[in-house]
C-alpha cells in the first residue's frame, strides 16, 4: 500500500500536538508552524537582485517575429510574425508575470527603505528600476494597475484599479526626475546586490535620464510640448553615450536557470538546441525581411548574428545567408536547412549580458531631438553616425571576440550609408528608425514601441490565414483572461476608458 508521506506526517503532528495540548495549551506548536527557510525580515538587497532578474526576464521575445527579425513555418511559434488567432494567449504573459515578480519585488524594497534617510540611494535606484518595469508594461497594454499595484500584502487590496496611461507616464517621468536628483555618491548603495551597475550612482543617474529621454519621445504624437520639455531635461541631466555606461544585466550561463540569459535560453530551448539547422524544435529561422536588408547594405553585423549550417557546420559567410518567408502555411520547406538562424556564438550565448539601455538608443533618440531642434550641441548627422558605431561595438559586449566588428568595417559601413542631410524630416526619420530597427536587435519590444510611434521601419504586415488582426500589425497586448474574473470591475472600467481589449486598440500615446 502507498502512503502519502506528507499527509501521514501531518496527521502524526496533529495527534502529537493534540496530546500535548492535554497537558498545556501550547507546547512548541507555534515553533513547529514556522517555516525555517523563510524570514519575516525583508533584506532589500536580496529582493532588489531578484527584481532585476525578473524585470529583464520579462522582455518578451514574441516581438522578434512581429518586427520581422524571425519567423517560423508553424502556427504555434509563429504568432509574432503571423498573429494566429489560436495563439493570442501568448500576449497575456508579461502582465501575468510582472505583478507577482518585479512589480511586487520593487514595491517590497521601496517599503523597506523609504523611511531611512541613510538609504536614499537604495530608494532612488528601486524607483528607477520600478519605472523601467512599469514603462515596459504600460507600453504593452496601455492602461494598467499602477497606483494600487502590489498592495495585496500591505493593504489586502486584491482588485486594483487601472490607471490611465497618460497618468502613468506623468508619474513615471516625475519619479525618474526626483530619483535622479536624489542620488548621492556619498551614501550607501545596493553595492554588489545591484547586478546592473554595482551601485554606481552616476550610472544610475544616466540610466534614469536615458529612460526619461525614451519616455519623453513617446509623447511626440500626443503632447509635443511635454515631449520637448522632458527630452531637453533628460539631455541636460546626462544620458548614456559611453559603452561603459550601458545598462545591462550579466549572466554566468550555468547553474540555476535564473543565471542564464533568458532570451538566449528561450531561443535555444525552443528552436536551436540541436545545432544542425534542420530539426529546429519550433521551426524558427530568421525572416527574409531582416536578412535581405542587412545584405542590401553590406552590414558587417550580418556574419556576427547569423549563420547557416553547411554540412553540419555553422557558416557565417554573408553571401549565403537567407531569410525565410513568414507566410509559409504549416508546411516545413524542403530547403529548411538552408535558411539563416541566430549565431550560437553571439545571440545564443547563455552567459552573455542582456542589454537594457544602450548608447546606440540614446544616440538615435538624440538624432531625432536634433532634427526637431531640441538639441543643438551636435548635428543630426554626427549623432546618427555615433549611433551606428555604438550599435556595432555593442556586439563585442554581447559576444566577446565572436561579436567584435573591425573598426575598418564600421567606418566603411558608415561611409557607404551616410545620413541623408538633404532629406525631408519624414525621410530622415525613416532612415533613423530603420537603422534603429537594425541596431537595437534583439530588443524587439523597444523597436515595436518606436515603430508604433514613428511608423518606421516601413514594414508590411503579414496577412496570414486565420490571423487575429485582419492582416494588420497589432498595436497592444491583451489583458489575461483572469482579469475578467478576478478583477472584473476594474477590468471593465479600463475597457470603458481605453477601448476594446483588442489587439488593434491604440493606447494613449499611439495615435494616428
Amino acid at each position: 500500500m502507498r502512503i502519502n508521506i506528507i499527509q501521514y506526517t501531518t496527521a502524526v503532528l496533529l495527534l502529537l500536538s493534540g496530546a500535548a495540548s492535554m497537558q498545556s495549551c501550547d507546547k512548541g506548536f507555534a515553533t513547529l508552524n514556522i517555516n525555517p527557510d523563510a524570514t519575516s525580515t525583508v533584506v532589500p538587497q536580496y529582493v532588489f537582485t531578484k527584481s532585476e532578474y525578473d524585470g529583464v526576464a520579462n522582455m518578451m521575445d514574441l516581438f522578434l517575429g512581429h518586427m520581422q527579425y524571425t519567423t517560423s513555418y508553424n502556427d504555434v511559434a509563429g504568432f509574432g510574425s503571423k498573429y494566429v488567432s489560436s495563439q493570442v494567449s501568448q500576449t497575456y504573459a508579461s502582465f501575468s508575470n510582472a505583478y507577482p515578480d518585479e512589480i511586487n519585488e520593487t514595491g517590497i524594497v521601496i517599503k523597506a527603505v523609504k523611511d531611512d534617510p541613510s538609504k536614499s540611494n537604495l530608494l532612488a535606484e528601486a524607483q528607477i528600476w520600478r519605472a523601467y518595469c512599469f514603462s515596459r508594461l504600460t507600453d504593452l497594454y496601455g492602461d494598467i494597475p499602477y497606483s494600487q499595484a502590489g498592495l495585496g500584502y500591505d493593504s489586502s487590496l486584491y482588485k486594483p484599479a487601472y490607471d490611465a496611461q497618460k497618468d502613468i507616464y506623468t508619474d513615471l517621468l516625475s519619479r525618474l526626475d526626483a530619483a535622479a536628483q536624489s542620488l548621492d555618491g556619498g551614501k550607501s548603495t545596493f553595492g554588489a546586490a545591484d547586478l546592473i551597475y554595482n551601485g554606481n550612482t552616476n550610472q544610475w543617474r544616466k540610466f534614469a535620464y536615458s529612460l526619461m529621454l525614451r519616455l519623453g519621445m513617446r509623447l511626440t504624437k500626443v503632447d509635443i510640448n511635454a515631449a520637448q520639455s522632458w527630452v531637453t531635461k533628460a539631455i541636460a541631466g546626462g544620458v548614456i553615450t559611453a559603452d561603459a555606461d550601458i545598462a545591462k544585466l550579466p549572466y554566468v550561463g550555468s547553474g540555476q536557470i535564473i543565471n542564464e540569459n533568458p532570451l538566449a535560453l528561450d531561443l535555444w530551448n525552443n528552436d536551436y538546441i540541436a545545432q544542425n539547422g534542420t530539426t529546429n524544435t519550433e521551426g524558427g529561422k530568421y525572416q527574409d525581411v531582416f536578412i535581405s536588408y542587412l545584405q542590401s547594405t553590406n552590414d558587417p553585423r550580418l556574419p556576427v548574428i547569423s549563420i547557416v549550417y553547411v554540412n553540419g557546420v555553422a557558416d557565417t559567410t554573408s553571401s549565403i545567408q537567407k531569410g525565410m518567408s513568414s507566410d509559409i502555411n504549416n508546411v516545413k520547406p524542403a530547403d529548411f536547412g538552408t535558411y539563416s538562424e541566430p549565431n550560437p556564438k553571439t545571440v545564443l550565448v547563455l552567459s552573455s549580458p542582456r542589454l537594457i539601455f544602450t548608447a546606440a538608443e540614446s544616440y538615435f533618440l538624440l538624432t531625432e531631438a536634433a532634427l526637431r531642434g531640441w538639441y543643438t550641441t551636435a548635428t543630426a548627422s554626427s549623432l546618427y553616425q555615433s549611433g551606428i558605431e555604438a550599435a556595432m561595438r555593442q556586439w563585442a559586449i554581447i559576444g566577446g571576440n565572436a561579436g567584435a566588428i573591425p573598426d575598418a568595417s564600421i567606418t566603411a559601413y558608415v561611409s557607404n550609408n551616410p545620413f541623408n542631410t538633404a532629406g525631408s524630416f519624414d525621410e530622415q526619420m525613416q532612415q533613423v528608425y530603420t537603422q534603429f530597427w537594425v541596431s537595437i536587435f534583439p530588443d524587439a519590444q523597444e523597436v515595436w514601441s518606436n515603430f508604433r510611434r514613428t511608423g518606421y521601419p516601413a514594414l508590411t504586415p503579414n496577412n496570414y490565414p486565420s490571423n487575429a488582426t485582419g492582416g494588420q500589425f497589432f498595436r497592444r497586448m491583451l489583458y489575461p483572461l483572469s482579469e475578467q474574473s478576478l478583477n472584473a470591475a476594474s477590468y471593465a472600467a479600463a475597457i470603458n476608458a481605453q477601448g476594446a481589449d483588442d489587439l488593434l486598440t491604440r493606447m494613449w500615446w499611439d495615435k494616428q
